[in-house]
């Protein structure tokens, strides 16, 4: 893996972000490895807890929407690498399916994994960012994280795991969408995003004292505790909503497409780089 290592402490998978070139943005092949180290933490019996964590200053500047990927829309024997989504090919479809498997699907497997889960942010998550850790079953923020979901300005209605409600309430998930500020790492805990805050410099070591106190109680029950509480929100809706919310993004693109020159990705990408430092 390039854009993602993964190591095994004891009872514990320990995943980490490491494209701090990119901010940790994530396209195709870093979701993709992603996901490759979440299935290889959920399989190995021996593992108990998964932390998500990130290098460098930053957890997550969002989704490396303009890379692109060989390995996807290549005919056999082509030379030239295509976008990841070749929407200008197939339109709406494209990214409609793309997105199904490698946003909302790949957050909501990791969500679903029947193993506790912790993700570790510092500094700015932005957009995608917010569907690497909250499908986690726990937050541990240092006293620098600011979450924020600027894709109001892009013409969407927010990312594709639009848990913004669950996660903050309503009223708070309308004021991050139409203002496209972040919310600092001590609103996030008051709102009860975050389990807790901590100073930058305790964040990893703070999070792995918490994932090893889980780590002592019955493997199996672990994940019947994780089970009930995950169906008791599916059964209030939020699976449902998720797909229903998901189908409403893609309206977004499809306005995109219909108005003007597709992708108008690149203002968000603009936003990243002002957010970076």
């Amino acid at each position: 893996m390039e854009h993602i290592r993964y190591e095994v402490d004891g009872p514990i998978g320990v995943i980490s972000l490491d494209r701090t070139e990119k901010a940790n943005a994530v396209d195709q092949q870093a979701l993709d490895e992603l996901n490759m180290a979440f299935e290889a933490a959920a399989t190995d019996r021996e593992i108990r807890v998964i932390v998500l964590r990130a290098e460098g200053k930053h957890f997550c500047a969002g989704h490396d929407i303009t890379a692109s990927n060989t390995a996807v829309g290549r005919e056999a024997g082509e030379a030239t690498p295509q976008t990841a989504v070749d929407w200008d090919v197939r339109g709406l479809q494209a990214i409609y399916e793309w997105e199904t498997i490698h946003y909302l699907g790949y957050s909501r497997r990791w969500r679903d994994i029947p193993k506790p889960t912790i993700a570790a942010v510092q500094g700015q998550c932005i957009a995608g960012g917010l569907m690497l850790c909250w499908p986690c079953d726990l937050i541990v923020a240092a006293d620098n994280a600011r979450f924020s979901d600027p894709v109001v300005r892009m013409g969407i209605g927010g990312v594709e795991y639009h848990a913004h409600t669950w996660e903050v309430g309503a009223r708070k998930a309308k004021e991050m969408l139409f203002t496209a500020q972040p919310i600092t790492a001590q609103q996030a805990l008051e709102s009860g995003m975050v389990n807790r805050v901590v100073p930058l410099d305790d964040l990893l070591s703070e999070t792995m004292d918490l994932a090893g106190q889980i780590a002592e109680m019955h493997p199996f029950a672990l994940a019947q505790a994780k089970r009930a509480v995950n169906q008791t929100l599916d059964v209030q809706g939020f699976y449902s909503a998720l797909q229903s919310v998901f189908d409403i993004h893609q309206t977004g693109h499809g306005n995109a497409m219909t108005v003007g020159d597709y992708p108008i990705l690149v203002n968000l990408d603009q936003m990243k780089d002002t957010n970076r430092n």
